[in-house]
């Protein structure tokens, strides 16, 4: 199961509120952020690709320059995203094989159909909230962030339409709608089903 949405959407609290159920889920986007600052392989292709500068002297990931170097120019984010998201498969792949007795898990991730991981989901979930709401919500999270940074991710995303479009299922996170009875009804179907 694929649990997708916007940045901003509420993809991580409707995942943890999965997890409390005891569905195991992978946070694709933290372990992609992990992964390019531990996996040799990975953090090589991305100094090649990018730049030493793409890593402090101590060998920490610039998250924040890289960010915005990739966000301004597509071709780079997409440079990025066919470094970064093979290896995030095959993390994906060792971590799954430890899950096969429960009913289902969880993948999550912001780039579900943009990545093409969608492929080897039996079914996605999409968390759908206006853009003005997320944009607050990222603001207040993030701030480090900027409106004209969002914005750019924002346009770097698959519009939210088209994930509607191809949802399985979808989860309003709109603050009109309660959350935790949409998750449970899925997480019921879910069950039975296996």
């Amino acid at each position: 199961m694929g649990v997708t949405g916007g940045i901003g959407s509420g993809k991580s609290l409707v995942c943890r509120i999965f997890q409390l159920l005891g569905v195991p889920v992978y946070d694709a986007d933290s372990r992609a952020k992990e992964l390019m600052a531990t996996d040799s392989v990975l953090v090589e292709q991305i100094k090649k690709e990018f730049g030493t500068q793409s890593y402090s002297t101590d060998g920490h990931i610039e998250r924040t320059a890289l960010a915005q170097t990739v966000f301004a120019d597509s071709a780079k984010l997409e440079k990025l995203n066919r470094l970064v998201h093979p290896r995030v498969g095959e993390d994906y792949n060792h971590w799954l094989v430890q899950y096969f007795d429960k009913p289902y898990v969880i993948k999550e991730a912001a780039l579900i159909y943009e990545a093409g991981s969608w492929k080897g989901l039996d079914k996605v979930i999409v968390v759908s909230s206006p853009e003005d709401l997320r944009m607050k919500r990222v603001l207040s999270r993030d701030p480090h962030r900027t409106a004209k940074d969002i914005q750019s991710i924002f346009r770097n995303q698959m519009p939210e339409e088209e994930k509607l479009k191809r949802a399985d299922f979808v989860i309003i996170n709109d603050e009109s709608q309660l959350v935790i009875p949409q998750i449970l009804r899925l997480h019921e179907q879910f069950v039975k089903v296996n």
